[in-house]
């Protein structure tokens, strides 16, 4: 008897199975793929399904979009790498029907049918909430940067285009440095090193030149960013900072009880500001509720928006970001000064009331100014203010940012709440895509590949959460 398993003769004829089907499960996700995908109108969703009227037929748009859902189901994103499976995957094989599409015709249904993608999406999300799966009114949002096609070294901004700058001229002066030592030098190989150290400093000046050009094409972009590769990804730091992912902002809206996506968008724009009452609005349609709580960091908080989730029936539940510096510098905040409503006053930390002053716009938001008389006499002054007296300002609205507030509070762990809810899903699609991120160009093209991402994700959670409840088998 052997010590390890023998495995069968290659040159043994055999009679396999005659039916391609017995080679899948029951419980093959291949199987759910084709399910659903049957079950779509693909016509009101958008794809594109008319033949041509002359010349070879084309392929269905459900044998193309089963065979992308499965790609990314099982991590295989690029249409090359889809053609060779559709000749060797027994589950493929069954799921298109021993169809095998080139990877350019694969490659253009996604580029084609971007918006329709799009719809199926979404459409998935409508199914889990008609089979139960959304029974909470309650989602998390949150943003995360994905890397482009784009590397860092081919995206400008002005930092960097002043940093390169800089390194070009320090390289050129020393560069004439060294040619006014080698003029000085009398030697046979002064000519030739002369002539080298020239060639050099030719480089480096038609390098500056082109680097003055990017400046001046820095300068003229709405946000003071150039990307080469792929002209909508953007650096995703604030400021000037040369450190960061060129690509992607995601926001995504995750619903707390079985973490499905159930909504998302792909942006270009940097930070999370100003993002919370679309994204709150989507996750509002996808639950179908008229009234949902939505928890997301301080990232988010801007007044403004709280107040349009507000009016869209969202209560947004968003920690109040602190942009001033006194508590960093060892003085009160505003959160140590008591508004009182019946007075439209502020009780400030030793006792004196702050009364309204004026009122004055910043920006687009109208706020009164608060302050009293007594500051410059106060034993607290030092440790309040480093003016004549303390001002405090008062949105108009900022008694719907203070309930806000005390709801997050008697909440306690909405911050853990979210943070168990809503990271999970980006680490575990950043895994799924690994360390390239997205494979296409361009903010249209970009969309339409983070919602296969999205629909493989939801796909996979639902499967596993009917798994575990005992109504996925068939």
């Amino acid at each position: 008897m052997g010590r390890f398993v023998e495995g069968e003769d290659r040159g043994q004829a055999s009679f396999l199975p005659a039916c391609l089907a017995d080679y899948i499960d029951d419980d093959n996700p291949a199987r759910a793929t084709d399910t659903f995908v049957e079950a779509l109108d693909l016509n009101a969703l958008g794809f594109r399904s008319a033949p041509a009227a002359t010349g070879r037929p084309g392929y269905h748009p459900a044998t193309l979009l089963r065979l992308y859902i499965y790609g990314y189901l099982n991590r295989i994103q690029s249409s090359r790498r889809l053609e060779r499976e559709c000749h060797r995957n027994v589950e493929l094989m069954w799921l298109t029907g021993r169809l095998a599409p080139d990877h350019k015709t694969i490659a253009d249904f996604r580029r084609d049918n971007g918006t329709a993608i799009c719809a199926a999406c979404a459409q998935f999300i409508v199914i889990c909430r008609q089979i139960g799966l959304l029974q909470r009114a309650l989602a998390v949002v949150d943003g995360s940067k994905f890397k482009g096609v784009n590397a860092r070294d081919r995206n400008f901004t002005r930092g960097k285009v002043k940093k390169r700058l800089g390194r070009l001229h320090d390289a050129i002066a020393g560069y004439l440095a060294s040619l006014d030592a080698a003029d000085r030098e009398e030697n046979v190989n002064r000519t030739t090193s002369c002539e080298r150290l020239r060639g050099k400093l030719a480089l480096l000046q038609a390098q500056v030149q082109k680097l003055k050009t990017m400046e001046a094409a820095v300068e003229a972009a709405p946000d003071h960013q150039v990307s080469l590769t792929d002209p909508d990804s953007r650096l995703m730091v604030t400021g000037d900072r040369l450190a960061g992912v060129v690509g992607y902002n995601v926001q995504t809206a995750v619903e707390t009880e079985h973490h499905l996506i159930i909504a998302h968008e792909v942006t270009n724009q940097v930070g999370d500001r100003g993002q919370l009452p679309e994204m709150a609005a989507k996750a509002k349609d996808a639950l179908g509720f008229d009234e949902i709580d939505v928890i997301a960091d301080k990232g988010y908080f801007r007044g403004p928006d709280l107040l349009a989730c507000r009016d869209l029936g969202i209560n947004a539940l968003v920690p109040k970001s602190d942009t001033s510096n006194a508590r960093a510098a060892g003085r009160y905040g505003k959160e140590d000064f008591l508004y009182r409503p019946d007075q439209d006053a502020y009780r400030c930390p030793a006792g004196k009331l702050l009364t309204r002053r004026f009122e004055t716009k910043e920006g687009e938001l109208a706020m009164a100014i608060y302050w009293t008389t007594g500051c410059p006499a106060c034993p607290l002054k030092t440790q309040c203010t480093t003016g004549g007296e303390r001002r405090i300002r008062r949105w108009e609205h900022e008694a719907v940012v203070e309930a806000l507030s005390a709801r997050i509070e008697a909440i306690g762990h909405a911050m853990a709440i979210r943070r168990q809810t809503v990271e999970h899903p980006f680490a575990t699609i950043k895994a799924w895509m690994g360390a390239t991120h997205f494979l296409c160009k361009g903010l249209k093209a970009v969309r339409t590949e983070m919602s296969l991402h999205v629909l493989a994700y939801n796909f996979r959670r639902m499967l596993a959460t009917l798994a575990s409840t005992g109504s996925g088998r068939r």
